[in-house]
């Protein structure tokens, strides 16, 4: 962590005195390197992981440059899945909180048009979304890119990755050659160098390494044959005894099956893939950060903005077939200087992606053997926390802090009792300790939140 202060910025007071009620204290090394540029309108190209504090320095910087007064399109941040996309809404919105009257509007697939024409309606100072969607609204002229002022493509290997560089493409031909374009990466291959040669001006290239990353994460590798490999991974969360994991798998059918296996010991998990639909997604997204479940069996694409603090292992259940994809994964554990634990299992016909994981990281893996794991049959995991559903979200106008003063008012709750808050469009997700619930739904059967009657119902 780096010991530079925000208030060294040329940034507003309000927003020095926000950042700090969200603690942030001091930036990380890609805010202290990019920050300063991104406040003096530089294009800059930032090679970052996830995890980094990428968003806070893209938020700051674009948030800066928005006239409050004048609702026209002035930020557009592009991400390659609607969770990210979800993700730094967000916490850009957490960012905005210092600028009164900043208006975002989300643009994602998986969610009703309709709707975001509605929004878009009286203009929007700022837009997230996914390519698709985006190019979706501009070819329906929802909304302009004429008075755009900052362009940000976050995780841009990932966009062309997944097949997006026509779609970003046509986007970005429709804004003005005069913006400012914040490209950040978490690899920096040959496409994304010549995507910056046309796209941005006299861009500054930054590197942040991650070496820091990779040593607080202890990895181990188990080979198994195919029949042993669910009894290694009921042997690794017996052995080890995570408060939280994620487990990868490759496909959809694989996820089901893990998410049966680990149910079926005890371990209460929630799988997510594609083919779940947005509310669906939203809840095992908000579950798995609020801690109401304690393990996400997921695939690659599904759990890409996943916004958890601190995740205690990662399990592959599968090698992924990309080295790349691999430090992606371990990545999401031992974050903020924290101790995390990357588990893989392979079979003897995937010791290539061992050898190519062993050449990407320019360290051996250390392979055990899944003998020496001590395991104890007693082990359950289930987690401490529940969520409720409230009907009333963000276009309700409610706001966490209404939840909050109802829940410890009159349902006569302790803050210590109620966790995690999420607002969505139209609904809200309070986690609530396990003995708390009972009393919180009796209180909303009859109870109002901001003086209107709110139906509530727990997230099964």
């Amino acid at each position: 962590m780096s010991n530079s202060s925000f208030s060294s910025l040329p940034i507003s007071q309000a927003q020095i005195k926000n950042l700090a009620h969200l603690g942030y204290k001091n930036m990380t090394p890609v805010q202290e390197q990019c920050l300063p540029l991104v406040l003096k309108g530089k294009d800059i190209v930032a090679q970052a992981k996830t995890g980094s504090g990428k968003t806070v320095a893209f938020g700051i910087g674009l948030l800066n440059q928005v006239n409050a007064k004048f609702f026209n399109t002035q930020a557009l941040v592009i991400c390659p899945t609607r969770e990210l996309a979800d993700q730094v809404g967000k916490e850009i919105r957490k960012l905005a909180r210092s600028v009164p009257n900043i208006k975002l509007v989300l643009l994602c697939g998986g969610k009703p048009f309709g709707p975001q024409v509605g929004s878009l309606e009286h203009g929007a100072h700022i837009i997230v979304g996914t390519p698709g969607r985006i190019q979706d609204h501009l070819k329906k002229r929802t909304f302009k890119l004429d008075r755009l002022k900052t362009l940000v493509l976050d995780e841009a290997d990932r966009m062309l990755d997944m097949g997006f560089a026509d779609a970003v493409t046509d986007i970005i031909n429709q804004t003005p050659k005069t913006r400012q374009t914040l490209l950040f990466s978490a690899t920096y291959p040959d496409e994304i160098k010549q995507m910056c040669r046309s796209i941005q001006r006299d861009s500054i290239t930054i590197t942040v390494q991650s070496d820091q990353q990779q040593n607080v994460i202890e990895q181990l590798f188990y080979e198994v044959k195919k029949h042993e490999r669910n009894s290694t991974l009921l042997a690794l969360f017996e052995h080890y005894k995570p408060k939280t994991a994620v487990v990868f798998c490759h496909t959809k059918a694989q996820c089901a099956e893990v998410a049966k296996l680990l149910r079926g010991h005890n371990i209460e998990a929630l799988e997510i893939h594609g083919d779940l639909d947005q509310r669906e997604r939203d809840q095992v997204l908000v579950r798995f950060s609020n801690n109401s479940c304690s393990v996400l069996v997921a695939t690659d694409v599904a759990a890409r903005g996943l916004d958890v603090k601190s995740i205690g292992m990662v399990i592959n259940y599968e090698l992924p077939r990309d080295a790349e994809i691999y430090v992606h994964r371990i990545g999401r554990t031992g974050r903020a200087g924290e101790a995390g634990l990357a588990m893989s299992l392979f079979a003897e016909n995937e010791q290539l992606r061992v050898k190519a994981i062993e050449k990407y990281q320019n360290k051996p893996c250390l392979i055990d053997s899944p003998l020496s794991l001590d395991r104890d049959s007693s082990f359950k995991l289930y987690p401490p926390m529940v969520t409720i559903q409230i009907d009333g979200g963000r276009k309700d106008k409610i706001r966490p802090g209404d939840l909050l003063g109802a829940l410890t008012g009159d349902a006569g709750l302790k803050s210590e009792q109620i966790g995690k808050i999420d607002i969505f469009d139209r609904s809200s997700y309070v986690a609530l300790e396990q003995q708390a619930v009972k009393q919180a739904l009796d209180y909303l059967t009859d109870g109002k939140i901001k003086g209107r009657a709110a139906k509530a119902r727990r997230v099964k």
